[in-house]
């Protein structure tokens, strides 16, 4: 969207697929299809059906030399197969299947206080991008339990940004709900300027971690979207943002969201951010300089 090739357009609801890999323990596929029907019963959730797959749909999670978390995803034909097959009756797809990772990271990640790189959403990413492309429509991934082995694993009252993570089964809940309203993908540059989609020229700024640099913080420095980088946000990349070239108080840093918080609402209001820090110094006295006469 902030490459100005696509829009997202607001929308009441939408019919959510369900895709769910096959399991070999039966266990876990029913528990996503419970998953599926708890939606339905509280919040309204619109679903067509679910689909479980009969061919296996893999992916498996490995670390990139750099840190990131990647991976490799084999047996996606199953799955496009399920999404021309049901073409016309969805809105957005939710997939549910495996990623393989080894049973140590389970408990070293959950026990890591935020520190570890989540090793299954490189893969997931992947796969997600891939299909959401293709089909133009919002797709999501929930990572399955790979075993009983891996269900079992207690590491205990955990990092509070974690709990949801641990405390589920089926990791799916938090998907289906975002998908029930997630925005409609517009790329045709007609329904673009259609009234209520939302373009690149309906963002007002950009918050990052600082470091990151990737098409967001690209596309934004492209088109004078201005940028905020929260420095408490650790993270793997360790880009100088400042080496970019800004224009002038384009790009703001702060060390924390409650700083980024009091930026945006400085811009939201029409105010220079600098004009709310204090001490406020004295604007530049600028002192133009004479037109040189030419010797002709």
């Amino acid at each position: 969207m902030l490459m100005g090739t696509a829009g997202l357009q607001p929308v009441r609801s939408n019919r959510v697929l369900v895709v769910i890999d096959s399991h070999h323990d039966h266990t876990f596929v029913d528990g996503a299809i419970n998953a599926v029907n708890a939606a339905r019963s509280t919040y309204g959730l619109d679903t067509p059906g679910i689909v479980v797959l009969d061919e296996p749909l893999r992916l498996m999670s490995e670390y990139a030399d750099s840190g990131r978390a990647t991976g490799e995803v084999t047996g996606l034909d199953g799955l496009l197969r399920a999404f021309d097959q049901q073409r016309g009756r969805f809105d957005a797809v939710a997939v549910a299947s495996s990623v393989e990772v080894p049973v140590a990271w389970h408990m070293e990640y959950f026990s890591s206080s935020g520190e570890m790189v989540n090793p299954w959403g490189g893969v997931e990413a992947l796969l997600t991008h891939a299909a959401s492309s293709i089909y133009n429509v919002p797709t999501a991934h929930a990572p399955m339990m790979e075993s009983d082995e891996v269900a079992a694993v207690d590491p205990g009252v955990v990092d509070p940004r974690m709990a949801a993570e641990i405390i589920s089964i089926t990791f799916l809940q938090c998907v289906l709900k975002g998908l029930q309203k997630s925005p409609r993908m517009v790329t045709d540059p007609q329904h673009m300027i259609a009234p209520g989609t939302i373009t690149a020229s309906d963002v007002s700024c950009l918050v990052i971690p600082d470091g990151c640099i990737g098409l967001p913080t690209l596309a934004a420095l492209e088109q004078g979207i201005p940028v905020i980088a929260v420095r408490e946000n650790r993270n793997l990349m360790r880009n100088d943002l400042a080496n970019l070239p800004w224009n002038e108080g384009q790009l703001n840093i702060v060390e924390n969201y409650w700083e980024a918080a009091g930026v945006l609402a400085a811009l939201r209001a029409g105010m220079s951010p600098d004009s709310v820090r204090r001490p406020l110094g004295p604007v530049s006295r600028i002192t133009p300089t004479r037109a040189q006469k030419s010797d002709g």
